[in-house]
């Protein structure tokens, strides 16, 4: 009785132990693992390290849409305006990437970008690219990440965290998860180095959609909707750079 209930205990660990180990597996959470991208993407990376080597007392970090501060027609119009105007006397750096996620800022990070400056503020949007393929959770933990790796290598300068702006003309799927990412992100303000705004609302009109004036593609910015950007975070950004 005593062998058969051993071999029977062994054969019963055998068939479990698979199916408990398998619970125990976490899927890997790429937006927190630093990842480069090629081509184009590295020369823009390059040109920031050159940025890097002059002073900057305010940085703008993220993707597309902080990148589109650069953006001007043929005649100098266009955001460039807005950000010559709020960020220009400043002597801020644009340091936006089209198509970045969170593992790609990271990479950036680790690999020099703010290794040489010491600006007064850092503002960061990042997230809605990765919002077609991570979950709101694993989103926020990039978010995070990179907010942890300013706090260790700029120690002296001041975040202005800023919720991840809303996409889609209508309420739907993706501005659901940005606005759960936003809702677990805002707990990283401590009030000293980290501070978080959400802008959201300044976007939205009063049914909750948005305009094409201000989102030509529902997601990218108009030179409207910069200047809605600007005047919207103007207070906070005073306070944090002019204001101490």
């Amino acid at each position: 009785m005593i062998r058969f209930r051993s071999v029977l205990t062994a054969t019963l660990l055998a068939t479990l132990s698979p199916m408990l180990a398998g619970a125990q597996e976490v899927p890997k959470n790429n937006a927190i693992e630093p990842a480069s991208r090629e081509g184009w993407w590295m020369k823009m990376h390059e040109a920031f390290l050159e940025r890097a080597k002059k002073p900057v007392d305010v940085l703008f970090l993220g993707d597309s849409i902080t990148q589109g501060w650069a953006g001007e027609d043929k005649d100098g119009h266009g955001p460039i305006e807005v950000w010559n105007r709020y960020y220009t006397p400043r002597n801020a750096a644009n340091f936006g990437i089209g198509g970045d996620q969170t593992q790609h800022v990271l990479w950036r990070l680790d690999h020099g970008e703010v290794d040489s400056i010491k600006p007064k503020l850092a503002v960061l949007m990042i997230g809605t690219n990765n919002a077609g393929s991570n979950s709101a959770e694993q989103i926020s933990e990039g978010i995070t990440a990179i907010v942890k790796k300013l706090k260790e290598k700029l120690p002296e300068t001041k975040i202005l965290l800023l919720g991840v702006f809303p996409r889609s003309e209508k309420p739907d799927q993706f501005r659901a998860k940005l606005s759960a990412v936003n809702e677990t992100i805002k707990s990283l303000d401590d009030g000293k180095t980290v501070h978080y705004l959400d802008i959201s609302k300044s976007f939205l009109k009063d049914d909750g959609s948005i305009s094409q004036d201000i989102m030509p593609d529902y997601l990218h910015l108009s030179r409207a909707g910069y200047r809605i950007w600007a005047d919207a975070i103007e207070p906070k950004v005073w306070s944090l750079v002019e204001g101490n």
